[in-house]
């Protein structure tokens, strides 16, 4: 009742799950309607995974199999495994208890499967140049001051030279006039609202939109979500309304809806450039270290965060 035979009747897979088509590995039935995601024990590589009922036991060619039993003993020849709390008698092929009151057969591993990476998290925001400031996804950071970015509530926009304005992309800034014009017509300058960051201490922030976590080593690190929930691994975090599943490495909620939980980055110090240096995009641009160069529409360099 608890496994599913494959063709040929050697294998079976796990309740929930239905063989591949070569007969070499479990595939999850995501059947229809409500689902949740099954649970599943990693291996100490970090890269294999048995089903929740099971237990991870290395095989004799070196890779992960799982024992169809809880908290299984893994035998020594690399093969078989025994129920929790007995051991293998690989002599007469018994599971036997220390106190001799129980004698079964040995029980079989079956190859581990490969873990699912997590699906990559939207950061929903944009990075300014200078690493610390950000602006909600599909605005521009445009700057204010020589310490300073603002937000520009249009995608690839035009930043106007006296720092306070800007204009849609293909248009340019008539400062006189207070108009973007282009070969159409011209528009209402749009003002710029200052780019914000989010406060950890009296040192440290983080950027818009983001959450302060305590990292392992104490100091604070980035959450790229608002509100978030720090997990207690120091390491990562999940969205408002989720629990951190540390068994699962991903987030929780409610009946069992489940996402992958995000790792942080470290918070910036506040008012400050990024120490590590620039990466260098051409002769008069870069961009702050740990992010990319990127092409944009009209030519010139953005930065990916």
């Amino acid at each position: 009742p608890q496994s599913v035979p494959c063709a040929g009747g050697h294998r079976c897979c796990p309740r929930g799950s239905h063989c591949s088509t070569d007969g070499q590995s479990c595939v999850t039935d995501l059947g229809t309607g409500t689902w949740a995601a099954p649970r599943a024990v990693p291996c100490p590589d970090g890269q294999s995974e048995c089903p929740d009922d099971a237990t991870c036991c290395v095989t004799s060619n070196g890779t992960w199999g799982c024992c169809p039993m809880p908290q299984a003993s893994c035998c020594a020849d690399k093969v078989h495994c025994c129920p929790h709390a007995t051991i293998c008698d690989l002599t007469r092929g018994r599971c036997v208890s220390p106190a001799g009151d129980t004698d079964v057969p040995l029980g079989t591993a079956f190859p581990a499967w490969k873990r699912q990476p997590p699906l990559p998290v939207a950061l929903r925001q944009v990075l300014c140049p200078d690493g610390r400031s950000a602006c909600p996804d599909g605005a521009t950071c445009c700057q204010l001051s020589p310490e300073q970015y603002g937000c520009c509530p249009l995608q690839n926009a035009v930043c106007c030279g006296d720092g306070q304005h800007c204009c849609p992309q293909g248009t340019t800034c008539d400062l006189v006039h207070s108009t973007c014009t282009s070969l159409g017509g011209s528009a209402p300058l749009a003002a710029l609202p200052t780019a914000g960051d989010v406060k950890c201490d009296e040192e440290t922030s983080c950027p818009d939109g983001n959450t302060c976590c305590r990292l392992s080593s104490g100091a604070w690190g980035c959450c790229p979500l608002e509100q978030a929930v720090c997990c207690p691994d120091h390491v990562h975090c999940c969205p408002q309304g989720y629990t951190c599943d540390p068994e699962g490495g991903s987030c929780l909620q409610g009946e069992g809806t489940r996402q992958p939980w995000v790792r942080k980055t470290p918070a910036l110090p506040r008012g400050g450039q990024v120490t590590s240096g620039n990466v260098i995009c051409d002769e008069k641009t870069s961009c702050p270290d740990g992010t990319t160069c990127c092409r944009m529409s009209l030519g010139t360099w953005g930065c990916c965060p």
